[in-house]
């Protein structure tokens, strides 16, 4: 069955959490001062009802495989959201699920008005990383906003 990718139901709360909690694990990354602790990993179809933001979903033979979103952070620039709770399972990476999530979420903010896209991420994810880069994403010396997610390392932006 081929990918599909919608809007975040309630229904995805669940498996979304489980999946970005498997992934931290998995690159050992499952510290507090990030989503592996986050209370609203639990409830992001609630998060994302907040009409600044949009989550997409990416579903293959009906299981999740990944998620997607922009955010208006506290504390961002003005014009500014945050690519966020952005993972894939591992066998989705590698397919071009991620880049589909990314561009879907990159349109999603240029409809919602944002001139602006910041991140967080670590060195453990390099693989992501380089995908930011290769997206446009320009890297930060230093964080934006108050994402709460004090142990990321690596912040980058792009211009809309």
């Amino acid at each position: 069955m081929p990918l599909t990718i919608h809007p975040i139901q309630p229904t995805d709360n669940q498996p979304l959490a489980t999946l970005i909690r498997q992934v931290f694990r998995e690159f050992k990354i499952d510290k507090p001062g990030t989503v592996y602790t986050d209370p609203t990993t639990d409830a992001l179809y609630q998060l994302f009802q907040n009409p600044a933001s949009a989550y997409f979903v990416a579903e293959e033979d009906s299981v999740i495989v990944g998620g997607c979103g922009v955010y208006p952070t506290e504390g961002l620039p003005e014009g500014c959201a945050e690519l966020v709770k952005f993972y894939l399972t591992a066998e989705a990476r590698g397919k071009g699920v991620g880049n589909q999530l990314m561009q879907q979420s990159i349109e999603a903010a240029r409809q919602l008005g944002y001139k602006q896209l910041y991140l967080e991420s670590f060195p453990e994810l390099a693989r992501a990383v380089s995908m930011y880069e290769k997206a446009g994403f320009e890297p930060l010396p230093h964080a934006l906003g108050n994402s709460g997610h004090y142990a990321c390392t690596i912040w980058m932006i792009k211009e809309l």
